[in-house]
């Protein structure tokens, strides 16, 4: 059973949601992590424009687990991980708290969102998260950052443009994974030309989340040949 930590019982944070039971088995002890990336993003990132009102009554469900629940589809021997268009940190900062044996790397093009960022990494501990600020597809940024075994993605793209800028920073026998909705099927029939140039390989599309989630999560694994 979770327990609200003194600190989170009084002020703005009190009224926010407690994490659904299955967060246990997403985050383990590193749960009360899990919950003050939630008030972070409830609160500042609410106040920032980074999540809609909307949003916050269902941040756990649709948008913290959402992302922690791509972990199934990482490898296990897996040590460096980039998120390509982060954002607010899905779904880099989940699974930077799900996985903390990972080297994660957070590339966030826009100023205002690289710097909650390192607001957030700052202020949970993340000693195993960077942020660099850039476009995936810029040749200073590719040269900083260097290549990876996974590169993770979350509604940035159509998947043919996610896979010219995202191949590139995949090691040969890496992955790109990207978190999609129901269109996946058709992404990648339209698409798998492109990804193929791009140096992909055949995708595995799978769900994540079974038994954690209502709505499992879709995703789409596309190893790197070349």
């Amino acid at each position: 059973m979770f327990h609200v930590k003194p600190e989170l019982q009084d002020g703005p944070t009190s009224k926010l949601a407690l994490p659904p039971e299955s967060a246990q088995s997403v985050f383990g002890e590193r749960l009360d992590l899990a919950v003050r990336y939630h008030a972070s993003l409830a609160t500042t990132g609410n106040q920032r424009g980074f999540i809609g009102p909307r949003e916050v009554s269902r941040l756990w469900e649709r948008h913290i687990l959402n992302c922690a629940v791509l972990t199934e589809a990482i490898p296990a021997d897996a040590q460096r991980l980039a998120d390509v268009g982060s954002g607010a940190g899905l779904p880099g900062v989940p699974v930077a708290i799900a996985r903390p044996d990972l080297s994660i790397t957070l590339i966030e093009p826009l100023l205002k969102r690289s710097t909650y960022l390192h607001e957030v990494v700052e202020e949970l501990g993340l000693s195993n998260v960077r942020v660099v600020r850039g476009r995936a597809e810029e040749k200073g940024v590719r040269a900083e950052v260097g290549r990876f075994d996974v590169v993770t993605s979350r509604a940035v793209a159509p998947l043919g443009k996610l896979a010219r800028w995202c191949m590139p920073l995949v090691r040969p026998g890496g992955k790109m994974i990207a978190l999609k909705g129901a269109s996946v099927h058709e992404e990648w029939e339209r698409d798998h030309s492109t990804i193929t140039k791009a140096g992909g390989g055949l995708a595995n599309i799978m769900t994540v989340g079974e038994g954690v989630l209502e709505q499992p999560t879709t995703v789409i694994s596309i190893p790197r040949r070349r």
